[in-house]
């Protein structure tokens, strides 16, 4: 089963306040999730329109002579292009409202209550609100420019009447409807071949057929109609270069490739493009990791939040974008950990955790409950044993934090060499894991399947601290094979690099040409990690050049640390303030 994008991703799997999630596979031959409905009464219905500042200098001329009515038309779109589309729609009602003429702005309304690659469903409130501004949309479109009335007719293929059942609610039963309007999208694609707008939206037409799965996650090779993806999203760049969708879009649709370096010069374009959406400023982050730039990682996300932070006081009724906000906390305490930056990896991991409402964590429990385990991470990251072992039992409803719960428990008495302690957890960990629904999620992988990367690592790290080294090593070994099994996703969802354990155990013992190739793999998938760098050093002779060449990148990657290491992962040896 393919689970539901975010990612944001568990943090962008939508659906607010739901208590559960179901599975399913979906558009054609890709899998993709199925998750609960939104609420009914929509965000965007709740908030009274406003005319914002800092969101960049794009325009689009659409057919009104109502100036104000324009403004709002080009906010609404670039708020789309930002993924913040209840905010969208709140501008494109606000345009109609002002001229009742303008069909677009209903071809807007309507697209925004749709499906995308981190919403890849629709539930009945949103299906409706979706025709009644499709029907209102088509009845404007005689007052529409001919590119208005392709986008709108294009916008028919992708919905059908709710008031006829069954409405196609789920992934699979939209697959579809969402090929359709693909399909049309290549059509007004060819029809206006110059314009950006059209060749942002054509591509992203194609990315919501596969959701965060353009590229095959053993091979690395591109699914069948990445290409084109790439090829309408690089002409939309060639068009406009600061064009907000192309950028945010070409980021996404080349992250998980093995040339992420291919969307440097868009991160770069977007850190400053849309500076009053935090999502806009943190989008560069995705490749900044990917090509080792953790420093600026750290600082995306340490600007969306400020960007957030003051949207947050001029909009306060959040929808799903409030996951987008959680999202940046989750990012920066990943990247900080990476840098070794012990007190903001914690400090952003407890924000996160105390944004999410009480009530929110409950009812929206199958999503919410990967969120969570983000201060156990970084805890463990750095070594805080005694602090892992204060971490209060969490609710029934998060069994994946009840179980992850044990597995930190388990290692942190093991890393104390409380051996007994450690098999005890050890035996609640498998026990806790058993609560874990058949059909849990993390973020893109299923919850099963990280809790035996989990086991694996545990099992490796108790026979380490028995002396059974051959053993330790065959489980980080098996542990290592399943995390690079993992479906792409950003931050992962297994935090700490299972190479780093692996790493220290053969070092520990020893073997220094097994590490080095185990931390050279590692920086490979994860470039100029701090962790893996300072492994690597351990690893070579420190007369040779590239011994000083390794020592260098190290201490440029840790420059900006509050801890110092002994080992790459702290299972083995504790850290130094």
């Amino acid at each position: 089963m393919r689970p539901l994008p975010f990612p944001l991703a568990f943090f962008l799997r939508p659906a607010l306040l739901v208590a559960a999630l179901t599975f399913v596979s979906g558009c054609a031959a890709s899998r993709a999730p199925a998750p609960a409905t939104q609420p009914a009464a929509s965000a965007a219905a709740t908030q009274a329109p406003q005319l914002f500042r800092g969101l960049g200098s794009h325009t689009r001329t659409v057919s009104t002579k109502n100036a104000e009515a324009q403004r709002y038309f080009n906010q609404a779109f670039t708020w789309m292009f930002s993924f913040n589309h209840d905010e969208a729609i709140r501008s494109y009602q606000r345009a109609a409202e002002l001229d009742p003429n303008l069909a677009i702005a209903y071809w807007g309304i309507a697209f925004c209550n749709g499906p995308h690659i981190n919403n890849p469903v629709m539930d009945e409130p949103r299906a409706i609100a979706a025709w009644d501004a499709l029907r209102k949309a088509r009845a404007a479109a005689p007052n529409a420019t001919p590119a208005e009335q392709a986008l709108i007719n294009a916008l028919a293929a992708r919905y059908t009447d709710p008031s006829h059942p069954p409405i196609p609610f789920s992934f699979e039963e939209r697959a579809p409807f969402d090929k359709a309007y693909a399909s049309a999208m290549a059509k007004v694609y060819a029809q206006f071949p110059d314009d950006a707008d059209i060749a942002a939206l054509y591509g992203e037409s194609l990315m919501d057929c596969r959701p965060w799965d353009l590229w095959d996650p053993n091979t690395k090779e591109p699914r069948p109609e990445t290409p084109k993806v790439l090829a309408a999203l690089e002409h939309a760049l060639h068009l406009n270069p600061n064009h907000p969708g192309a950028n945010h879009y070409y980021i996404h649709a080349v992250e998980a490739s093995t040339h992420p370096d291919k969307a440097v010069a868009a991160a770069d374009r977007l850190r400053t493009l849309v500076p009053a959406s935090g999502h806009m400023v943190h989008m560069p982050a995705h490749i900044d990791v990917r090509v080792g730039n953790w420093a600026q990682a750290a600082e995306q996300n340490r600007r969306a939040i400020k960007a957030d932070t003051t949207y947050r006081t001029l909009s306060p009724t959040q929808g799903i974008y409030r996951i987008y906000m959680a999202h940046n906390d989750h990012f920066l305490s990943w990247s900080c950990m990476m840098l070794g930056r012990k007190e903001e990896s914690l400090a952003a991991a407890r924000h996160m955790i105390a944004t999410i409402p009480e009530g929110f964590a409950r009812d929206a429990a199958p999503f919410v409950d990967p969120m969570m385990l983000v201060e156990m991470e970084a805890l463990m990251r750095f070594g805080m044993w005694d602090d892992v072992l204060k971490v209060p039992e969490p609710p029934e409803y998060h069994p994946i934090t009840r179980a992850y719960r044990h597995f930190a428990r388990a290692s942190a008495f093991a890393a104390q060499n409380r051996v007994a302690d450690a098999e005890r957890e050890q035996a609640l960990f498998k026990s806790a894991s058993k609560a874990v629904p058949e059909k849990a999620m993390m973020a893109q992988n299923p919850a099963h399947t990280v809790l035996d990367l989990a086991a694996h690592t545990l099992a490796g790290e108790i026979a380490f601290r028995k002396g059974d080294t051959d053993a330790a090593v065959s489980d980080l070994t098996r542990a290592v094979e399943i995390e690079d099994s993992l479906r792409y996703m950003e931050p992962p969802d297994w935090f700490q690099p299972t190479r780093h354990s692996l790493g220290a155990v053969l070092l520990a013992a020893g073997r220094k040409a097994e590490a080095e190739k185990v931390y050279r793999a590692d920086l490979e998938r994860l470039p100029e990690n701090g962790w893996s760098l300072f492994g690597l050093s351990q690893c070579l002779e420190a007369s040779t050049p590239e011994a000083a060449a390794v020592k260098a990148r190290f201490e440029k990657a840790w420059s900006g640390a509050d801890t110092r290491i002994q080992a790459t992962c702290l299972c083995v040896k504790p850290a130094r303030e």
